[in-house]
């Protein structure tokens, strides 16, 4: 019997367990598996609570509704039902400037304004960039393909100037990487506008045409951008976790070791070591790295070289009487030129009305970075103090909260710095010279759900494919694999 041994219970662990679990049905009698946690609980980061009738997310909220994989997972697991979109009716970001909200305007996509009135109209932007806008949708096909790796900021600055990488592209990318845009990868970041530039030139000719074919191509029928599960996203981790071998469950247990015998790898500690013929390491770039350094100490660096910030995630939720005048939305994101604590507020009770009863307002504050890291060790009562005082400027509320959940998330953040999807690269060809071995998490190629499910899926399938010969249960997109 062929043995395959998963390490890391968040969602890559469990995408890669249930794709073990589906084996495992198929040829009880040839494959078996077993999920190494080192946390008492499986889920990782994906963690839901119910707090005076709302449903807090500890870690992400929802994900892309665009990328299919977490979507046709649930419809796997059977909780299709619980899928719910959000309230796109609603949806319009803030951008903090000088203390005060400014609206993202109508039809931007990311950095590239699609509409021309409101964009000209904008307080968010200065007559001389609303001028580079206008050059940039004239501007020349570049000859980007031949252009080494540069940051996020060198590239929207050589298309829009400097205001936009301040006010636009670092609060956007710091509201999903915890990053800073001078550092984040144009290349690993953002494919598409790397791809439009060499193709077109403008990106907003770029984005325009990527628009219209979309549009073309679903018709009238428009889709929300976000989805999440009723009842949180746990639901998926928990049904996952409900369908798995509860022989093949190890929570609360930690691998300390790894080492290759022969053609086959033994788990540690040795008291209770065990022989497996394939891994598959979903952890932290970091954590990997660590039980890596004894069976390929250059794989360990490079794997150890992956930057990773911390996060801290403050729900707070208020009577709606709190607020003199509805919040608008679903939320603002504050540039590091505000010098805030804060980076991003959702406001949860309109981008998903679900989560919290009538009257009331569910705030989600996400604190990134350096300032996550300074913060970690606070005490829960002086980060909920911090938060609150970040919202008191901002939005005005002064009244205390109903409720208050403090979340830590130390070194959870893979950052996809210059240089990144090289660095990637060479994993993947490291890697395989360790038989036996596939590598899943959001350091690779992705950090959202869906990405990191399909890097779990893509990551079993391969070892099952090299230990058994077994036909894949997932069909992974290529650049998954590494």
């Amino acid at each position: 019997m062929k043995r395959i041994a998963i390490v890391g219970g968040g969602i890559a662990g469990l995408s890669a367990a249930w794709r073990a679990e589906q084996l495992r049905r198929q040829q009880p009698d040839q494959f078996s598996y077993a999920l190494f946690e080192r946390a008492n609980r499986l889920g990782g980061v994906i963690r839901t609570e119910h707090v005076d009738d709302c449903v807090v997310e500890a870690g992400p909220d929802s994900f892309l509704t665009e990328k299919p994989a977490a979507a046709e997972l649930c419809r796997e697991l059977g909780i299709a039902g619980e899928l719910i979109g959000s309230n796109d009716a609603t949806r319009k970001t803030f951008i903090v400037v000088r203390g005060r909200l400014a609206p993202m305007p109508d039809g931007l996509q990311f950095i590239a304004p699609t509409r021309l009135l409101p964009t000209a109209m904008s307080p968010l932007f200065s007559p001389s960039t609303k001028l580079r806008f206008a050059r940039e949708y004239f501007s020349g096909r570049a000859n980007s393909a031949s252009v080494a790796d540069e940051s996020v900021a060198d590239l929207v600055r050589r298309h829009f100037g400097q205001q936009v990488v301040d006010r636009l592209a670092d609060p956007l990318l710091a509201g999903i990487y915890g990053g800073r845009a001078d550092r984040l990868s144009a290349r690993a970041v953002l494919p598409r506008m790397v791809e439009m530039e060499a193709r077109s030139g403008s990106l907003i000719r770029g984005m325009l045409a990527a628009r219209n074919k979309m549009q073309t191509a679903s018709g009238a029928r428009a889709r929300p951008l976000f989805t999440t599960l009723r009842g949180g996203m746990q639901q998926m981790t928990d049904a996952i976790a409900a369908r798995l071998d509860p022989r093949a469950v190890h929570a609360g247990t930690e691998v300390a070791s790894l080492s290759r015998e022969g053609d086959a790898w033994r788990l540690g500690p040795p008291a209770r070591a065990e022989r497996f013929d394939g891994i598959v390491l979903a952890l932290p770039a970091h954590a990997a790295a660590e039980l890596l350094r004894a069976a390929h100490p250059e794989l360990a660096r490079e794997l150890a070289a992956i930057p990773h910030t911390s996060s801290l995630t403050v729900a707070l939720a208020y009577d709606a009487s709190a607020f003199s005048t509805p919040l608008a939305g679903f939320g603002f994101l504050v540039p590091r030129m505000e010098s805030r604590a804060l980076l991003a507020c959702t406001y949860v009770h309109n981008k998903f009305p679900h989560r919290a009863p009538a009257g009331r307002v569910l705030l989600r504050c996400f604190i990134g970075g350096e300032r996550a890291d300074e913060m970690m060790n606070w005490d829960s009562e002086r980060i909920v103090a911090a938060a609150r005082d970040e919202l008191r400027g901002i939005l005005g509320v002064t009244a205390r909260p109903r409720s208050a959940r403090v979340f830590r998330w130390p070194r959870a953040m893979a950052q996809y710095e210059v240089g990144h999807l090289e660095r990637v690269g060479r994993i993947g060809r490291m890697r395989r010279e360790l038989p036996g071995l596939a590598l899943a998490g959001n350091y690779l190629r992705g950090i959202g759900v869906p990405d990191c499910i399909q890097s779990g899926a893509a990551a079993l399938a391969e070892i099952a494919q090299a230990v058994s010969g077994t036909a894949q249960t997932a069909q992974p997109r290529p650049e998954a694999r590494v």
